[in-house]
């Protein structure tokens, strides 16, 4: 670590707060139908769920490799397109929190990638077989499979489960949730914990520290581990409570059915190197456990916004970051300005986050509407997708409406 460079130092700090928010990001993803549920308590979910993140950040460096020596071409990039990268990532990230969004953190880091790359050396810098394989195919087919896996699954345990008594099963269920949901932690730090570590190792052999081709240093696996387990504790309440209450309500039998679908999923990706959003996975998993049950509904208003998210995220992420390396380009004092500008972001975000508090407190309670605070970003979406006539999500009172009106029931 002795030839790091004080500019390289502050991409790799960049970059570990970029994993600390997609900790707290994705929480969601293993934890919102558990808590949800009630099988497990708030801070007792997002307690075993850093645990967890940290373990399965030592399992594998498949992913990370990706990101490192796949992506984009090693040769072209600099730390100051790294540090672009990673501004363009965490920006969406919090942007997405905000409204309470479940979008993917992982092509936020892509797209911030891809954008800060093309803006730097153009598109040859890009492997576009390698964002094609291994980024868009794994993205359009996580949901699915993992819907369907879960869909089939959550139908099968009712009918395995139709003659037994009701509460009982829904006890059992809850325990396998627990394990469940344990199991969808360790998955997500197999995988997203080693995008960072990727995004780390390709700013090291940018900044001739590692040869090309080198996996993570353990000092590398060790504080990206760390990072997203104490964001993983902090607890994206927010996106807990639309993961877990907005998109649909789940019985214990579903949240079971859902949790495993989405780990096999995560689990088999790893394995193979994709880069694949955990996001994807878990909310596919969740809509499909939705379905699963005769009479479920899935409210596909609050789908539709997160359906517009996950487009948006590759290229305004990509947008964010491009506009950074252009600043960057300039010298030092771009880098500052580029530096202040995240930072003043973050604080902004922050404050207006405060003005509706959603944590472990109400993060269960239903109408997920009433705590997204108000202002550009929640209106820069809703405009992109307005809610039909009649749904829940508006900002001025209106007569109840029965539940037909707001929902789809399978």
């Amino acid at each position: 670590m002795e030839h790091i460079t004080l500019l390289l130092a502050i991409v790799i700090v960049t970059a570990l707060v970029f994993d600390f928010t997609n900790g707290f990001h994705d929480t969601a993803n293993a934890m919102a139908t558990t808590i949800s549920t009630g099988a497990l308590k708030p801070k007792t979910a997002v307690a075993m769920s850093a645990v967890l993140n940290l373990v399965g950040a030592f399992l594998s460096v498949e992913v990370a490799k990706t990101i490192s020596s796949g992506l984009v071409d090693e040769s072209g990039i600099t730390p100051e397109v790294i540090f672009a990268a990673l501004v363009g990532a965490i920006l969406w990230n919090l942007l997405t929190w905000l409204v309470g969004l479940p979008s993917s953190s992982s092509h936020a880091l892509m797209g911030g990638l891809i954008g800060a790359t093309v803006a730097s050396v153009g598109f040859a810098g890009v492997n576009g077989g390698v964002v094609v394989t291994k980024v868009l195919i794994p993205a359009v087919a996580a949901p699915v499979v993992a819907g369907l896996a879960a869909m089939l699954a959550a139908r099968l345990t009712y009918r395995v489960d139709r003659n037994t008594d009701a509460k009982a099963t829904a006890k059992g269920y809850r325990a396998g949730q627990i394990a469940s949901a344990g199991l969808v932690s360790l998955a997500h730090g197999t995988n997203d914990a080693q995008k960072t570590m990727g995004i780390i190792t390709l700013a090291l052999v940018a900044g001739n520290v590692l040869a090309p081709g080198s996996n993570p240093p353990m000092w590398v696996i060790v504080s990206a581990g760390v990072a997203i387990a104490l964001g993983t504790y902090l607890g994206g309440w927010r996106i807990i409570r639309t993961m877990g209450k907005g998109l649909t309500d789940l019985q214990p039998q579903q949240g079971f059915a859902a949790q495993t679908s989405a780990a096999s999923v995560i689990l088999a990706s790893s394995n193979l190197g994709f880069s694949l959003s955990t996001t994807h996975s878990c909310s596919g998993a969740v809509m499909g456990a939705g379905l699963g049950r005769k009479g479920g509904v899935v409210r596909w208003s609050t789908a539709t916004r997160m359906f517009v998210a996950w487009g948006l995220t590759l290229p305004a992420a990509g947008l964010v970051a491009a506009g950074s390396e252009f600043v960057t380009k300039q010298g030092d004092w771009g880098v500052a300005a580029v530096a202040v500008f995240l930072v003043a972001s973050c604080i902004a975000i922050w404050f207006i986050s405060r003005r509706q508090v959603v944590d472990h407190t109400n993060v269960n309670d239903v109408d997920t509407a009433a705590d997204e605070p108000a202002g550009v970003v929640t209106t820069a979406i809703a405009a992109v997708t307005p809610p039909p006539a009649g749904d829940f999500k508006t900002t001025i009172p209106a007569p109840a409406e029965p539940e037909s009106a707001r929902t789809a029931t399978v």
